[in-house]
């Protein structure tokens, strides 16, 4: 990846600067669009060429650094990792994190597979892949036996990244397997037979607790709970975590929380520190460092079909999922997460830290 990144002339003010005070100096958003393979290859860390005093770039400098350092690659998994992304709570970002963590491992070279096992449908069309009622689906890999490489398509922009859609039939689903033969474990042996090779395996569940997110707990082996950062945060954790703990014991015993990321912060308002620091006190080192900002840019990269990575690489919330996902690639291989060299314009909200910038 090498060159330049065009920048419109006029652009408005980006919002990655404006919702995190901690980030000096405004910015102005690089042109929309697909990650292309002319940007960023002859950027080097130990020589960075000055930060442009101008806000195109300004813009242009941390989406080349962002994409420079996403070539570097990060160190991948023995084996593969399922990653079950639940929350029964709706609007705390299940989707969104899935897509956006799975492009930033794909970015970093890993091989990465997105189950969407929303009815929506949203994981599918955030990652612009086609999931109409006609196309193979999850839905007939789970109520119909079909093997999940039929229904697998590849995402658009993002190499080593792919998708199972979601399609509307999957509303019925859980109705249908009732009656069927092994009904919680049809997805852990449609992955088993999965041949094609992985890093990773990220699973959006539906905002239930129903078949469809059992399917899911019984598939992964670790399990990834988005918290927003606002009032009643914690409301309803405690039955989904019951419900981890029923499939451990029954059904799955190498299931765990592994990861909890905290999602939508405003470092601006106490609200969001307050809520940081219960959510510490009560998962520990659970909680990753590295937390996603509220993100217009984040809201606005679906109706583009394209994850935020790719949509506006030097946003502040593209740069605060390069640094979870970092996190959770280094987690699974022991190594000591170091955020000094984090992005800078990725959200941290360790309390021991300067919150913001490294």
């Amino acid at each position: 990846m090498g060159g330049s990144v065009h920048c419109e002339p006029e652009v408005e003010e980006s919002e990655s600067l404006r919702s995190d005070a901690n980030i000096a100096g405004p910015m102005t958003d690089p042109v929309p669009g697909p990650r292309t393979e002319s940007m960023g290859a002859d950027v080097s860390r130990e020589t960075p060429p000055p930060m442009d005093d101008t806000p195109i770039g300004r813009a242009a400098q941390l989406a080349v650094e962002a994409l420079g350092r996403a070539g570097e690659g990060l160190p991948r998994p023995e084996q593969t990792r399922v990653i079950v992304v639940a929350n029964q709570k709706g609007g705390v970002g299940k989707t969104t994190t899935t897509v956006n963590l799975a492009a930033s491992l794909a970015l970093h070279g890993a091989r990465v597979l997105v189950i969407d096992l929303d009815p929506q449908g949203n994981a599918s069309t955030a990652l612009g892949i086609d999931h109409h009622a006609e196309v193979p689906s999850i839905y007939d890999v789970l109520v119909e036996s079909k093997p999940l490489s039929d229904v697998v398509q590849p995402v658009p922009d993002v190499e080593g990244l792919f998708c199972a859609p979601a399609t509307i039939d999957l509303a019925g689903a859980e109705i249908e397997l009732v009656s069927l033969v092994a009904r919680e474990s049809r997805l852990q042996r449609a992955i088993q037979a999965y041949e094609q090779p992985l890093d990773y395996i990220l699973i959006d569940c539906p905002p239930s607790l129903g078949l469809l997110t059992v399917n899911a707990l019984v598939a992964g082996q670790e399990v990834l709970i988005p918290i927003q950062c606002e009032y009643y945060a914690l409301e309803g954790l405690g039955q989904l975590l019951r419900n981890v703990d029923l499939v451990r014991g029954h059904l799955n015993p190498a299931l765990h929380v592994s990861t909890i990321l905290l999602t939508m912060y405003d470092g601006r308002t106490r609200l969001a520190s307050q809520v940081a620091e219960e959510v510490r006190t009560h998962f520990g080192d659970e909680v990753l460092r590295t937390s996603i900002p509220r993100s217009v840019r984040i809201s606005e990269a679906p109706s583009y079909g394209q994850t935020v990575l790719t949509y506006d690489p030097g946003s502040s919330g593209a740069l605060s999922y390069f640094e979870a996902a970092r996190e959770i690639a280094l987690r699974g291989v022991g190594v000591r997460y170091d955020a000094s060299q984090a992005h800078i314009g990725a959200q941290q909200t360790d309390p021991n830290m300067v919150e913001g910038v490294q």
